[in-house]
């Protein structure tokens, strides 16, 4: 048997779901968790692009709801026909934002029979942490630093394996914000890189945070520059991710590194970000394992054996 066609009872871990709706994409995880690890057995991603569908007066449109709902919908019954009994629906900053996050809320429940959970800064931070440094490739040894950077914001979780988070803090800026306000050229030309990258050094100048000992990247951005950068995100490898990004159309260098177009065309802001917050910490980041999705799985597992 595959692992995905396994028997699903809780006594040999049964699959767990996390479905997150968020600004730039919609993305399903199944995974187990045993013996405190988890493995993965399905992921699906949609992009969405739900915080560019922000209308002026900050709704989000009743046709992008619908298809929103459709594709929660048609992502859950992937889940259920693996044997998925217990999945979770998590929304974030564009939904967070959205005028009329109401309405979403309940198409999505009406479709899929599960209500979503809108998760506060916080919340969003801290799950992000949980499984982030719950899928180290190394044992953590001290204080860890979890960067976050979605489509409509970015979060920065501070803390330990043992104490969890101890300091966090969101920030209204994102790879689909950034690139839908300055990115019109294909490949991106130097004066929208500068001003992207002037926004997000402008975000985070003076930031002050606690000591870390290691620090990692989870979300969209950081694991597509996996392909482009490679694992560590040093202050030069971001700079050479650039220079590809700004010296190829974007079609090509998505079919370079397998990547789809909509990243590619997103990913010269998500890089920016990376390198802005990479100079405040003053330490390179490392791209991890897991982060939201990971993070509501876990979280699922540990209630469900009432830890």
């Amino acid at each position: 048997m595959t692992p995905a066609a396994q028997p699903a009872s809780r006594a040999n871990g049964a699959p767990l779901g996390c479905v997150d709706i968020g600004s730039n994409t919609t993305r399903l995880l199944v995974a187990r968790v045993e013996a405190g690890q988890l493995r993965e057995l399905m992921t699906q991603r949609a992009y969405t692009r739900l915080g560019k569908a922000l209308r002026k007066n900050g709704e989000i449109a009743p046709e992008k709801i619908e298809e929103e709902a459709d594709i929660v919908s048609t992502q859950v019954r992937h889940a259920r026909e693996i044997g998925v009994e217990r999945l979770t629906i998590v929304a974030t900053a564009a939904i967070r934002k959205a005028a009329n996050r109401d309405e979403l809320v309940r198409a999505v429940e009406d479709a899929t029979g599960t209500a979503p959970r809108v998760l506060t800064e916080d919340e969003e931070a801290r799950l992000a942490f949980l499984g982030a440094s719950r899928t180290l490739a190394a044992p953590l040894e001290g204080s860890l630093a979890v960067v976050d950077v979605g489509g409509g914001s970015t979060e920065i979780a501070i803390g330990t394996l043992e104490d969890g988070v101890h300091w966090s803090a969101s920030f209204a800026i994102g790879s689909g914000f950034l690139a839908d306000s300055y990115l019109h050229s294909d490949p991106p030309a130097v004066h929208e890189l500068h001003a992207v990258r002037e926004h997000a050094v402008g975000t985070f100048e003076g930031l002050r945070t606690p000591q870390v000992d290691r620090a990692v990247a989870s979300g969209g951005s950081a694991t597509a520059l996996r392909r482009v950068a490679g694992a560590e995100l040093s202050h030069d490898a971001l700079e050479r991710a650039i220079r590809v990004l700004a010296t190829a159309p974007t079609t090509e260098v998505a079919e370079r590194f397998e990547l789809d177009v909509e990243r590619v065309r997103l990913l010269p802001a998500g890089v920016l970000i990376l390198e802005a917050i990479t100079d405040s910490l003053g330490q390179a980041l490392k791209i991890g394992n897991g982060g939201l999705r990971e993070g509501c799985i876990i979280e699922m597992a540990a209630e469900e054996a009432g830890v």
